[in-house]
C-alpha cells in the first residue's frame, strides 16, 4: 500500500496526460499537488514543513537556472529572423535536378532543422525544415516525416536545457551526461537515417548508393563534431558551434554560391555567427571565462548548478536580442517578439518549475530512494531494463524528457549506485529514452501536420513510423541490458 501511495504523483501525471484533456502544465500542477501530501504523510525520512520549503526552494532554483535558456533562445531567434531576406527562389533546384533536390532535403532535415531546434526548441526545427523543403512540392505525409526528422537531436534542443535539467537531477556534470548520451543517440540515428532513406524513396527523391554513403558520411562527421564540441563547450552551445560551420560548408558545396549570394547569406546569418563566436569565446578563453565568472556567481545549494549571469548562455541570448533591437531602433518589435517568446515558451517554463519542485519533494522526502530500494530488492540489476519503457512512453505522452527525468532520475541514480552500474551511463539511458522518443509524440505529430497541411493524415504517418518506434525501443532495451550486465558479477 505504501508503494502505491508513493507512486501516486507519477500515476497522477500519467493519467492526466494520457487523458488527452489536460496540458503538461496542468498535469505537473496535479503531480506536485499529489506529491506534497504524500511526502508529508508517508515519507520514509524526516520530512516536515521546513524540509518541504527547502525542497520547493531547490526546485525553484533549478527552474530559474533553466528558464533563461528557453525564453532567451526564443527571443533571440525571433529578433534575428527579422533581418532574414526572403528565400531566393532561383536557388531552389528544379524538378529535373534530382540530386540537388535530394541534397536540399538532407540539408533541411539533418543540419538546418537540428540547428534551429537547438537555438530555440519547441518545434522550431520542424518549421525551418518545412520552409526549406516546401518548394520541393512533396506530399503531406512525407513532409510530416521529414519535419519530425529535425527532432532527432533533442538532448541538445533549446540550448541543451533538458540535458542541464537532467544533469541537476542526476548530480552528474552536464557535459559528461551529454557525452554519454551520444552513444544511444548515435545508435538511434542509424534508425532515423533508414527512415529518411525509405521516405525519400517514397517521395520520389531516390539517390544512387554513392549519395547514400555521402549522407551517412556527413551524419557521422556531424555527430563526431557534436561530440567534440560537447566535450569542450558543454551541451548548451555544442550543437550551434558544431553545426554552424557544417551548414556553411554544406551550403557552399551544394549551392556553389556567387559572391552576391554568399554575402546575402552571410548578412542573414550574422547575428548567429556573432552570438556563437561570443559564447564559444566565453567557454574557451580562460581569462575571459574567469573574469566573467568573477562578476557574479550565486550558489545557495552546493549540489545544484550555480547561477553565473555573465557566463549563462541564456543571459547573452537576451542581451543579443536587446542589442539587435537597439541597433535597429526597433523597441516595438522587441516588445512584440518578447510577448511572442513568452506565449510560445510559457508552458515549458511552468512545467520546468513544477516538475523540478515535484522531483525535489520526492527526493527530499526519501521516497525516490525508498522506491528504488524496493525495485532493486525485487529485480536486482535487471531493474534498469524498465527504464527505456517507462521513460520512453512517458516522453511520448508528455512531449518532453523533463517529466520522466523529474519522476524517475532520482530512483535511477539510486539503482545505479546500489547495483554498481555506471551512474552517467544509467542517467544518459533514462534521459535519451525520455527525450529522443518524443519524436513520436502526438504533440509533435500535430505540429508537423499543421506545417505540412496534413491534418487528418496523422494515423497514416504513425503506421509508417511504427516499425521504427519499436526498433528504437529495442535499441534502448539492448543498451539497458548491456548496462545491467556490466554490473552483474561474473
Amino acid at each position: 500500500m505504501t508503494y502505491l501511495l508513493w507512486s501516486l504523483p507519477a500515476l497522477t501525471v500519467i493519467a492526466a496526460i494520457a487523458s488527452g484533456r489536460l496540458s503538461t502544465t496542468a498535469a505537473a500542477i496535479l503531480g506536485l499537488a499529489a506529491a506534497i501530501p504524500v511526502a508529508l504523510s508517508t515519507a520514509p525520512a524526516a520530512f516536515g514543513g521546513g524540509e518541504l520549503g527547502l525542497a520547493l526552494a531547490r526546485g525553484l532554483w533549478i527552474g530559474g537556472i533553466i528558464t533563461p535558456y528557453i525564453l532567451g533562445g526564443l527571443l533571440f531567434w525571433h529578433m534575428a529572423a527579422q533581418s532574414r531576406a526572403p528565400a531566393d527562389r532561383a536557388a531552389v533546384p528544379g524538378p529535373g535536378d534530382a540530386l540537388a533536390r535530394r541534397r536540399l532535403l538532407f540539408f533541411a532535415c539533418f543540419l538546418v532543422g537540428p540547428f534551429a531546434e537547438s537555438a530555440t526548441g519547441f518545434g522550431v526545427g520542424m518549421l525551418g525544415t518545412v520552409l526549406l523543403i516546401r518548394p520541393l512540392n512533396l506530399q503531406p505525409r512525407e513532409t510530416m516525416v521529414f519535419a519530425l526528422l529535425s527532432q532527432t537531436l533533442i538532448p541538445w534542443g533549446a540550448m541543451g536545457s533538458g540535458t542541464l535539467l537532467a544533469s541537476a537531477y542526476a548530480r552528474v556534470p552536464a557535459s559528461e551526461l551529454a557525452l554519454y548520451s551520444m552513444v544511444p543517440v548515435a545508435l538511434l540515428m542509424a534508425l532515423w537515417m533508414a527512415l529518411y532513406w525509405r521516405t525519400a524513396a517514397r517521395a520520389g527523391l531516390r539517390a544512387p548508393t554513392s549519395e547514400c554513403w555521402r549522407e551517412a558520411g556527413w551524419m557521422a562527421a556531424s555527430l563526431a563534431a557534436l561530440a567534440a564540441a560537447t566535450a569542450v563547450l558543454g551541451p548548451e552551445t555544442a550543437l550551434l558551434s558544431a553545426y554552424g560551420p557544417l551548414i556553411v560548408l554544406r551550403f557552399a558545396l551544394d549551392r556553389r554560391p556567387g559572391r552576391a549570394q554568399l554575402l546575402a547569406a552571410a548578412r542573414s546569418a550574422l547575428p548567429y555567427i556573432l552570438m556563437i563566436a561570443w559564447l564559444v569565446a566565453t567557454r574557451l578563453l580562460p581569462g575571459l571565462n574567469r573574469g566573467l565568472s568573477a562578476l557574479g556567481a550565486f550558489n545557495p545549494f552546493t549540489d545544484l548548478p550555480a547561477w553565473k549571469p555573465f557566463l549563462h548562455a541564456g543571459s547573452w541570448l537576451i542581451a543579443g536580442a536587446l542589442a539587435m533591437a537597439a541597433l535597429r531602433r526597433q523597441p516595438r518589435v522587441l516588445a512584440g517578439q518578447a510577448r511572442a517568446a513568452w506565449t510560445t515558451g510559457r508552458h515549458a517554463v511552468y512545467s520546468v518549475f513544477l516538475f523540478a519542485m515535484m522531483a525535489e519533494v520526492l527526493a527530499g522526502a526519501g521516497i525516490s530512494q525508498a522506491f528504488a530500494d524496493g525495485l532493486f530488492a525485487s529485480l536486482r540489476d535487471w531493474t534498469v531494463l524498465i527504464t527505456p519503457i517507462l521513460a520512453g512512453a512517458f516522453g511520448i505522452l508528455a512531449n518532453s524528457g523533463n517529466a520522466p527525468n523529474s519522476l524517475f532520475m532520482s530512483s535511477q541514480l539510486s539503482l545505479a549506485l546500489q547495483a554498481g552500474l555506471s551512474v552517467p551511463g544509467a542517467a544518459a539511458l533514462l534521459h535519451v529514452s525520455g527525450t529522443s522518443l518524443g519524436i513520436f509524440s502526438p504533440v509533435r505529430m500535430s505540429i508537423a501536420a499543421g506545417l505540412a497541411h496534413g491534418r487528418g493524415q496523422e494515423r497514416g504517418v504513425y503506421v509508417m513510423l511504427l516499425p521504427y518506434a519499436l526498433a528504437a525501443f529495442g535499441v534502448l532495451l539492448c543498451l539497458a541490458l548491456l548496462l545491467a550486465l556490466s554490473g552483474s558479477p561474473g
